[in-house]
């Protein structure tokens, strides 16, 4: 069966966005992971 070229792009736009979508939920879960892992520290300035 051949698909036409409307269903041809619906189908490859779907699928554009799902990967874009997953992957950058993947990102926000290492970066996650990164932040409770190193927690940021404010440095303390020191006196003169």
């Amino acid at each position: 069966m051949q698909m036409d070229n409307f269903t041809f792009g619906i189908t490859m736009l779907l699928c554009g966005m799902g990967g874009t979508l997953v992957t950058l939920w993947i990102m926000s879960l290492i970066m996650e992971a990164l932040g409770r892992l190193f927690p940021y520290k404010p440095e303390e300035k020191k006196e003169k």
